[in-house]
């Protein structure tokens, strides 16, 4: 789970949000990642959230401090790392605190060589990526039922939730298949989801709708043993979720792979449609 924050949300504060995700992950003795950013929780609203995840178990993880994306030419090599190496302080005090580093939106890097020199950073420090394997935008059905509720209060919320479920098991099929067609073989799964308004009023429906499709959760670090997550794809621009990458990497599934592997854009239309 990325970025927690402190102020996502005036109608359920932290405290409320943490209660309730914390409670669905607990529920089924889950042990998540949480990709910590430092400019949502390194503010004094904000003592205790990240706390409350490491006391309960999970991974406390970077996702550096300020979200830079890594694909924009404008961002050099040496500001992205500073940018990482700052928010260091921000989870080192935690006991769950872990060496995996979330590059913010998925993107390692435009070219060969602020690829390569972040990458080298990363083993310099003992770090290696936490990557995903199944992308999704669950960040923009959240932005879409808080701007709806912003406008109308009374809203009625089945229909996102049905939404989202159907958008990230759609995903999960999609980045189930790609990976078999590309490794041969299954492998443990990461998804990609938010800390959010919406995650934490619709988590434990997303974990049944999962379990009733099949699916098996297990523990981050569990799902981190897979050697697949070793694996550093030599593709530009970097990035993506892993297992789109790897297919990007053989140029044999370019007729299924869209760029950028998941975007609002792909979203809206279909959420227009049904007035959501």
């Amino acid at each position: 789970m990325d970025d927690p924050n402190a102020y996502f949300e005036s109608r359920m504060p932290w405290r409320e949000a943490n209660k309730r995700i914390l409670g669905a992950l607990e529920a089924r003795r889950l042990r998540a990642a949480l990709f910590v950013c430092g400019k949502r929780v390194d503010q004094p609203g904000a003592k205790g959230l990240v706390t409350e995840w490491d006391d309960a178990g999970h991974l406390i993880c970077n996702h550096s401090y300020s979200h830079l994306m890594f694909s924009d030419p404008a961002i050099s090599y040496s500001e992205f790392a500073a940018d990482f190496l700052r928010n260091e302080p921000i989870i080192a005090p935690y006991r769950q605190r872990t060496r995996l580093f979330r590059y913010p939106f998925l993107k390692e890097g435009d070219t060969t060589e602020k690829r390569d020199r972040f990458r080298s950073l990363l083993k310099e420090h003992q770090y290696n990526v936490g990557h995903v394997t199944i992308d999704a935008s669950d960040w923009y059905v959240d932005q879409r039922i808080r701007e709806r509720i912003a406008n109308d209060p009374q809203t009625k919320l089945d229909p996102y939730r049905a939404y989202l479920i159907a958008h990230l098991l759609n995903r999960a099929a999609f980045y189930h298949k790609l990976s078999l067609d590309v490794l041969g073989r299954e492998i443990r799964h990461t998804l990609l989801i938010h800390y959010s308004f919406m995650n934490a009023l619709f988590l434990p429906s997303v974990l049944d709708a999962f379990d009733q499709a099949g699916w098996e959760w297990i523990d981050a670090d569990r799902a981190y043993e897979d050697p697949i997550f070793q694996r550093a794809p030599q593709i530009l621009p970097a990035g993506e979720s892993l297992v789109w990458a790897l297919a990007k990497e053989t140029g044999k599934f370019d007729d299924v792979l869209r760029y950028p592997g998941e975007d609002d854009g792909y979203e809206k239309p279909k959420m227009d449609a049904l007035g959501l």
